[in-house]
């Protein structure tokens, strides 16, 4: 990748990432192979961190990964985890090594992850992180005491375009931009009407939005997501049309559902781009985007 991310999302081209989810171990060969699979065929990639409060080999690590590999890292930051020495110091070492990407986030709850006896930590939320980034680089830590050398970082946030009700999400919405936000990557939407709904009250604002697509496998994953994961409904078409596939045949039409989105997002100018997220099957991120025309 010649450009930054930076320079890709103010070049007014159809921006595209995705993401990586790093192993529960030492064993980052499959990491590898993924980050060499997607590094020249999207803008940039996320490297999540501790996804769903399960914990994983660290973000900053398969970021670091992405830059040996010659791709663009995002590094995500859950103020789940961390303090705000121990964000800020992430901070300096990633941009020490040439991380120049981060997207905050404040982190799920602990109770829903495998290490329910984990303190949440939550000392910054997403919105104060952006803040505090913006800060650093004007040679300030969070106190205010001085910085011998300072950051500078393309810092994105998330939105939920599909909340109900929606006057909450706008509402951090713009705190977030006020903080810094650069760009919005949101979280899983399949309803395009509403989401060109959100688009046109989000162009108001300096910022760019790429719009979340997670890879539905099945149709029970598609009614486990509405009745499980707040923020994301699954019209009920989408999931007649994946229990319609012939048997063995869900996983491509996932693949079909989510090309046509894409390139629909794509071809009416719906949004900036699009963040995909195929959760554990990232070797099929390459099929989408040539279901969408997109492949490179």
């Amino acid at each position: 990748m010649a450009s930054s991310f930076r320079e890709v999302l103010k070049s007014g081209k159809f921006v595209i990432t995705s993401e990586i989810g790093p192993p529960k171990g030492t064993n980052i060969e499959k990491m590898l192979h993924h980050i060499d699979l997607l590094k020249d065929k999207v803008d940039a990639l996320n490297v999540t961190d501790h996804q769903s409060s399960i914990m994983r080999f660290p973000s900053i690590g398969g970021c670091l990964t992405i830059k040996e590999q010659g791709g663009e890292p995002i590094l995500q930051m859950t103020c789940r985890d961390r303090n705000r020495l121990a964000l800020q110091a992430e901070l300096l070492f990633a941009y020490t090594r040439g991380i120049r990407n981060v997207l905050c986030l404040t982190g799920d709850a602990v109770l829903v992850g495998d290490n329910k006896a984990a303190k949440g930590v939550f000392d910054l939320d997403s919105t104060q992180l952006l803040k505090t980034i913006r800060q650093m680089e004007s040679g300030k830590d969070s106190g205010g005491n001085d910085l011998d050398g300072t950051v500078e970082f393309c810092a994105g946030a998330i939105v939920t375009p599909e909340a109900k009700p929606i006057e909450p999400q706008l509402i951090k919405f713009e705190k977030k931009v006020e903080a810094g936000a650069e760009f919005f990557q949101t979280q899983a939407i399949y309803d395009l009407d509403n989401f060109g709904k959100f688009t046109e009250y989000a162009r108001q604002f300096p910022v760019k939005i790429l719009a979340g697509i997670i890879l539905l496998v099945s149709a029970r994953m598609a009614k486990y997501m509405n009745e499980n994961v707040p923020g994301i409904l699954v019209p009920q078409n989408l999931i007649d049309e994946l229990a319609s596939a012939p048997k063995g045949e869900a996983l491509n039409r996932g693949i079909e559902i989510a090309g046509r989105m894409i390139a629909t997002l794509e071809k009416e100018s719906i949004c900036h781009g699009v963040h995909v997220m195929a959760i554990g099957r990232e070797e099929m991120v390459p099929d989408i985007l040539k279901a969408a025309g997109l492949a490179t």
